[in-house]
């Protein structure tokens, strides 16, 4: 018995039973789909995560007072520590840059915005060096961004979010419209690109002013960013080097000490990312993968069923001259192709499944092609480890002893 007569025979008999073949296959269905959109939520959510949270910029990273802390206890030892990040750290480093390529200061609080007579409470404002449209996400949609001129002579103008626009001039041109931010008038002079949500919380719910307006009504003192751009992503290494010389030498710290500032690479953030969801996913995909192994033991069980069912039907055929390894590879081939059918209409399910998650919950979601294929290759080899024995006792039948059995 050749390979492809092996395969005719076992969809036969599994054509031949349908509903039974079916609810056999619900187990190694629901197991590769559960394993596989488990899988695509997972590496939709990295996806999501790299596009919306750890993507600080064009090869950029950013320098503050405490870095990226993890825990309540780490905040307070940094927060005592460490000092503040000021101006002239920022100076410090625009020059003497070699692998940086520029270098941008920000500062940021929560603050009432009002037009007219509608007031939006809790919007994010922060003042900007000109520069920060170089190497920030935020991008212009129309108008422009902070100028050098605005931040030399600490104007009153504002480059606003998409949010902004939507709640006070849904149907009119925002630009040179003047709004109150906290109590002082600022020009509308450009409005963002739209950013969307993060986890469902909206992202274009803010107001930008000049660094020098910023300090000038809030103070000086405060806790200052510096986002930094490498000059290529070759040298986003020798960049943060080169930043943590620089102001560790203002800082007067020993080779010995500790950073007493904070550096948040987009690495880092994802590192945090996997510290935290790294091993539930491991686990989630071990438990969800339990379901393939209950289906195997199903299959088994029916195979076995079958054996049993199919006796007079085996001892015909060795008596016409079928030998042991034909009726073992008859009966393999049946279990393999009855997992595979089982795995394909789970990857089938597993798609529909993650289409739904992406209109619900807005996370990107693809089949992933090295998942869906370990997934049938498993399934099949599922089939293939719990089809043995069955096959194997099928195949061990004495035909005389078959032929007699009703």
């Amino acid at each position: 018995m050749n390979f492809i007569e092996a395969l005719r025979l076992a969809a036969g008999a599994i054509n031949a039973h349908k509903l039974r073949s079916f609810l056999t296959l619900l187990g190694i269905i629901f197991g590769v789909a559960t394993v596989i959109v488990v899988v695509t939520l997972i590496e939709g959510f990295n996806k999501y995560f790299d596009e919306k949270v750890a993507d600080l910029g064009s090869n950029a990273f950013v320098v503050n007072k405490l870095g990226l802390v993890t825990s309540l206890q780490e905040y307070l030892d940094r927060n005592k520590k460490n000092k503040e990040i000021t101006r002239d750290d920022w100076r410090a480093i625009t020059e003497h840059k070699v692998y940086v390529r520029d270098a941008a200061i920000a500062a940021g609080r929560s603050g009432d915005v009002k037009y007219a007579t509608k007031t939006l409470e809790e919007i994010r404002v922060r003042g900007v060096s000109h520069n920060m449209v170089d190497i920030d996400t935020i991008k212009v949609a129309t108008g422009r961004y902070i100028s050098r001129e605005d931040e030399e002579n600490s104007h009153y103008t504002c480059f606003v979010g998409n949010e902004i626009v939507n709640q006070f001039f849904p149907t009119v041109d925002p630009m040179g419209k003047e709004i109150k931010v906290d109590g002082r008038p600022f020009r509308i002079i450009g409005v963002a690109q739209e950013i969307g949500t993060v986890f469902g919380q909206p992202q274009d719910s803010f107001v930008l002013i000049p660094i020098s307006t910023f300090q000038k009504i809030y103070g000086s003192r405060g806790w200052l960013s510096i986002k930094v751009a490498a000059t290529g992503p070759e040298t986003i290494g020798l960049a943060q080097d080169e930043v943590r010389s620089i102001l560790r030498a203002r800082r007067h710290l020993k080779y010995d000490d500790p950073d007493n500032f904070g550096i948040v690479t987009s690495d880092a953030i994802n590192g945090f990312r996997e510290k935290i969801f790294g091993t539930i996913s491991l686990v989630t995909i071990g438990v969800t993968s339990i379901f393939l192994v209950v289906g195997g033991v199903v299959v088994m069980n029916m195979m076995l069923a079958s054996v049993t069912e199919r006796t007079r039907e085996i001892g015909v055929r060795k008596s016409l001259g079928a030998r042991h390894r034909d009726v073992l590879k008859q009966f393999l081939a049946e279990s393999v192709v009855l997992s595979l059918c089982g795995g394909c209409l789970g990857v089938a399910i597993a798609y529909g499944l993650a289409k739904l998650g992406t209109l619900i919950f807005s996370v990107p979601t693809a089949l992933p092609v090295f998942w869906t294929a370990l997934a049938l290759s498993v399934s099949a080899s599922i089939g293939l480890f719990f089809g043995i024995y069955p096959a194997w006792k099928a195949a061990k039948l004495d035909p005389i002893v078959a032929l007699r059995s009703e």
